[in-house]
Formats: structure tokens, C-alpha cells, sequence
């Protein structure tokens, strides 16, 4: 169960990359960025309600939510902004670029959040050899999308 754990984010990464070249052509088809974003968020939050209907999930009370601090509700925002930035990046720079860079933003990010053990993540402490995998993992994306 535990290589389920590891295979998972690889899966999810070629969902990123796939979601970001039909959510670009969504916006060549609809024309608006911003549309192409919200369609995206429509069909994954109608998509997400069947499945808590299919499921039969219990939903927190309006008093539960109501003790819940407000920046755990930011994550939406978060993903609308992280989908929307791809909408417009993809088609400029291509989607290794958009990658490129994400990735090295995602893991130096990572390293932070995991030595301090924020957001409730284990903490893991940094150290140098992480950071040299961190540079020779971008190096590499750089490499592919070198011309």
C-alpha cells in the first residue's frame, strides 16, 4: 500500500500536464481565459458533488464550519489561480516551460514546508543533499526544454 503513496503523484502529474493542454484548448475554444478557468472549476465541483452523493458523505454542520479558520478555505482560490496562471503560460511558453518552473517552485516550497512542519505536514529537517536533488531535478527539466 505504501508504493500506492509514491505512485499517486506521479499519476497526478500527468493529470497536471494533461489537464493543462485541455484547459488551453478549452480556452481556444471559448475564447476567455477566465471562462475557460471557471468551465474547468464548474465541471470539477459538479464532478466532486456526485461523488459525495454517490458516496453518501456526511457534511460538516454550519457550526463546524463556521470554527474552521479561514485560511484552510483558501485552497480554492489557490487552485483557481494555480489553473487560470497555466491557462494563460501554456500556450506563451509551451507546457514544459509552464512545468519547468513549477516544479522548481514546488520543491523549494517543499523543502520549507517540510523542515518547519507547517500546515500540519511531518516535519522533515532540510539539509544540503535535498537541495542539490532539488537543483539536479530542475537542471534536468531544463535540459529537456533546452533547444
Amino acid at each position: 500500500m505504501k508504493y500506492f503513496f509514491y505512485f499517486l503523484p506521479f499519476v497526478i502529474g500527468i493529470a497536471l500536464t494533461t489537464q493543462a493542454g485541455v484547459n488551453s484548448q478549452l480556452r481556444v475554444a471559448v475564447n476567455n481565459p477566465w471562462l475557460a478557468a471557471f468551465i474547468s472549476f464548474l465541471v470539477g465541483t459538479l464532478f466532486l458533488g456526485v461523488i459525495m452523493v454517490c458516496t453518501k458523505q456526511e457534511l460538516p454542520t454550519l457550526a463546524q464550519l463556521s470554527n474552521i479558520s479561514i485560511y484552510k478555505y483558501t485552497g480554492g482560490v489557490l487552485g483557481a489561480f494555480i489553473v487560470t496562471a497555466i491557462i494563460f503560460s501554456v500556450q506563451k511558453i509551451g507546457s514544459a516551460n509552464v512545468f519547468v518552473f513549477l516544479i522548481g517552485g514546488q520543491l523549494l516550497v517543499a523543502l520549507i514546508y517540510d523542515h518547519y512542519g507547517l500546515f500540519g505536514l511531518p516535519q522533515t529537517p532540510f539539509n544540503w543533499v535535498k537541495l542539490v536533488g532539488v537543483v539536479l531535478l530542475v537542471m534536468g527539466a531544463y535540459l529537456i526544454n533546452k533547444k
